[in-house]
């Protein structure tokens, strides 16, 4: 049966109230701001955001009240610096207080991996020294049984849904992604399910022409949503580039709760989807993020 719906429904049926959700994980590219619009015109409350580098999209979730505890790297705007909406959580309690679990991107790429193994833990020297295991009670640290020196245990991770921008699938969710992915492969793997949002679907048949470039088993997809330009303002490698202006204006607009408000008005709660999304960004600046040059992988022989 095919997995296509519309992203109303993806968000409805499988990001309820509480969820634990990884987003963001191919970095600063691929992050799938539909989705998170479409969740925060929902008003899903009580989430566990879990990401490395974690762009605008989380802290737009926070500002919006969507987020209860957020297990992350890093949260603010790549081109800015501050994320005002988890600034003014975390210092504030506007609009509620934030449980925050630090990690490092290294670290939190092995909480995910050991999550997809189904291991409870995965040991590593990085951190040691650092501050981070001070706040995060979740980490250990013990004897290496084999030389005996200092290590840490990273528990694992095991989110309810990851939610993976693509470039193509096809119905069943059998999806493509090249570029930087960051660590979309361990989210993935480590989730009980995934909804995935592409560019564009694409007969089976394209995606077992290069098997090697499929990012997860379709079997634990349980959505898939057509949804051109749903990572922008990130760039998608071989679709559209990154809308670098976009998050100044964002930056700026969001230092005062005021500004917030009226951004979110403005850019996610009067447009009902994508559709409405770009009438207000304009042709003319989107058309200025298309490719100014193609760039082909060279064809791949996988005969026998």
């Amino acid at each position: 049966m095919s997995k296509i719906m519309t992203m109303c429904d993806a968000v409805a049926r499988f990001v309820p109230h509480g969820s634990s959700v990884v987003m963001g994980a191919a970095l600063e590219s691929l992050i799938p701001f539909a989705a998170g619009h479409e969740i925060i015109r929902r008003q899903v409350r009580d989430l566990t955001l879990i990401g490395p580098i974690s762009d605008i999209l989380f802290d737009q979730l926070i500002g919006a009240g969507c987020v209860r505890k957020v297990i992350a790297a890093w949260v603010g705007n790549v081109s800015a610096g501050l994320g005002h909406n988890y600034r003014r959580a975390c210092e504030q309690g506007i609009p509620h207080r934030l449980e925050v679990i630090d990690h490092s991107n290294f670290t939190i790429s092995l909480a995910l991996l050991a999550g997809g193994l189904g291991a409870p833990y995965i040991p590593t020297y990085s951190l040691l020294g650092t501050d981070i295991p001070k706040t995060n009670p979740a980490f250990r640290q013990s004897i290496s049984p084999f030389g005996g020196e200092k290590i840490l245990l990273v528990p694992s991770l095991q989110p309810d849904v990851a939610i993976l921008h693509v470039q193509r699938s096809d119905e069943n969710g059998n999806a493509h992604a090249w570029g930087n992915l960051g660590i979309s492969e361990e989210a993935a793997l480590a989730s009980q399910r995934i909804i995935i949002i592409a560019e564009e679907i694409v007969p089976h048949q394209i995606i077992v022409s290069d098997p090697n470039r499929v990012l997860a088993p379709s079997f634990k997809v349980c959505a898939v949503v057509r949804e051109p330009g749903g990572a922008h303002p990130s760039p998608v490698q071989g679709y559209y580039n990154r809308d670098h202006e976009y998050y100044h204006e964002y930056h700026r607009a969001t230092r005062t709760v005021e500004g917030n408000a009226e951004w979110m008005g403005q850019w996610v709660a009067d447009v009902k989807d994508r559709a409405g999304y770009f009438q207000k960004l304009g042709k003319e600046r989107r058309q200025g993020l298309q490719l100014k040059e193609h760039r082909y992988a060279a064809p791949v022989d996988y005969g026998y």
